[in-house]
């Protein structure tokens, strides 16, 4: 089910109503409102992926309950890697069977060996890469004794599948998703809307931006053999643009449904496009991820207090990783290998934590000349970037490139449906200097103090949204395929 469905316009109102009016009362029937009404949520797409999310939650609930009764290092050790093993192991088979097949075949034939190798017709399971990362939170964080496993199945069960995040994130930690789930809710006028507030700009983002650039980038990228550098430059900017307003347009309707129900959930982008550099870009830019891989992994592995040349292979680790993450292409792992480059000199250089406390702006209302060209700079780089992330294979990604650095001329680019490009150059600057005006807070798109400008900006942003609806475009979520 999808958040700019119809389907959803009229599920959310009706698990809304019964969360409040009738399940209020009791705590657990509360939670088996959530489990029941995500079930229905998710199995909307195919109801035979359930079983995964059913069985996942089962194992480790099982085992974080069973780590808090042992004390044994090693027993404790079995327990965890039974874990991983298990959830890990459903999401290599979905996810990166046939790709780990099919580069072995390719690697034996660059040698000249000849070996056959069998893929198979597997269908990826929504969401597998987002819950899986959602319950292996639990089971490290009870290993590591940083919480107590619950003995509620049922707010477990609602934890692992809390619908508003369950596909496409934020992904949340077990200790902040799963005690707010265990305690009882109390309706707040102010957090429900403050949450519709944020369903309504993630909508724009969604239709306003993201669908509506959708079909000038299929267009450019699918046909970029034919186009000049000038029109190569909009496609990659347009993607840019696509895949922010989409994910994080899912993320703010997220987050906004989850405040209709009384939940906070974590922030996952916060103006990432106002980066100065890739560091700052990474701390603002799918924020759960990337925390998670840097508590799990990255710390895990020594961090930042070990030997240079380690904290490098750190550094490579987590950005490679976090490229295979997003799917099974080794499009996805150059860029993350882009990423990890980009890094490194300022690790090397002590400027990775530069603008940890100094947000672009933070002082003054205009952001400075360098600012504006670190800015500049920094998006130049993630838009080259995407071009890897976007494209269908590296073969692809080289034609782009080749094409964007040789063919120096400009044509005019005529929209595929016949549409006026301004229109589209007009949306996206009006977009830019909104969120640099609200970029203070990523949860308060509409924080004014006049009523009228308040009024003004919400008549905007819902006549964006009617204006550049289209019904012909799909609508699904980029990130639901990863």
């Amino acid at each position: 089910m999808l958040f700019n469905s119809f389907e959803f316009f009229v599920f959310l109102p009706i698990v809304f109503l019964a969360y409040w009016f009738i399940t209020f009362k009791s705590l657990r029937v509360q939670n088996a409102l959530i489990v029941t009404a995500s079930y229905a949520f998710y199995g909307w797409w195919d109801w035979r992926f359930l079983s995964l999310i059913v069985f996942s939650t089962l194992i480790d609930y099982v085992v974080g309950l069973a780590l808090e009764k042992e004390s044994g290092l090693g027993r404790r050790k079995l327990l965890l890697w039974f874990s991983l093993a298990a959830n890990l192991g459903f999401l290599g088979f979905f996810k990166y069977y046939n790709f780990f097949v099919d580069s072995f075949v390719e690697a034996f034939s660059f040698f000249g060996g000849e070996i056959s190798g069998r893929s198979l017709n597997i269908i990826l399971p929504v969401g597998i890469s987002f819950y899986t990362f959602q319950t292996l939170s639990y089971t490290l964080d009870i290993y590591k004794r940083k919480l107590e496993p619950t003995k509620d199945f049922m707010a477990f069960a609602a934890f692992v599948s809390f619908f508003p995040q369950l596909v496409a994130g934020p992904i949340e930690r077990a200790t902040n998703l799963l005690p707010q789930i265990s305690k009882k809710r109390v309706f707040s006028y102010e957090q429900a809307s403050s949450g519709l507030k944020l369903i309504i700009w993630g909508l724009f983002k969604k239709v306003a931006i993201a669908d509506s650039l959708a079909p000038i980038v299929d267009d450019i990228f699918l046909n970029a053999q034919d186009y000049p550098s000038s029109t190569l430059v909009l496609g990659a900017v347009f993607f840019g643009f696509q895949i922010y307003g989409d994910f994080s347009g899912y993320s703010d309707i997220a987050i906004g449904t989850a405040k209709l129900f009384g939940i906070e959930l974590m922030s996952n982008f916060k103006f990432p496009y106002f980066s100065r550099n890739i560091a700052e870009f990474w701390r603002t830019w799918h924020i759960s991820l990337s925390t998670w891989f840097r508590d799990y992994i990255y710390i895990p592995l020594g961090g930042s207090r070990t030997t240079k040349k380690l904290v490098i292979r750190n550094i490579f680790i987590i950005f490679l990783v976090s490229g295979l993450w997003h799917g099974a292409n080794w499009t996805f792992v150059i860029w993350g290998g882009i990423h990890a480059l980009l890094f490194i000199p300022l690790f090397l250089f002590n400027n990775n934590r530069k603008y940890i406390e100094n947000p672009v702006g933070a002082n003054n209302r205009f952001p400075s000349l360098r600012d504006l060209l670190n800015i500049t700079t920094t998006f130049g780089l993630v838009t080259l970037s995407w071009i890897f992330f976007r494209a269908e294979s590296l073969a692809h990604s080289f034609t782009y490139l080749g094409r964007l650095f040789s063919d120096l001329s400009f044509k005019e680019y005529v929209h595929p449906l016949g549409y006026r490009m301004i229109d589209y150059f007009i949306l996206l600057i009006f977009f830019i200097i909104y969120e640099y005006i609200i970029r203070k807070d990523e949860r308060k798109p509409f924080n004014f103090k006049h009523k009228t400008t308040r009024f003004l900006m919400y008549a905007l942003v819902v006549l964006g949204i009617v204006l550049f609806y289209d019904s012909g475009v799909d609508r699904s979520f980029i990130y639901f395929q990863f």
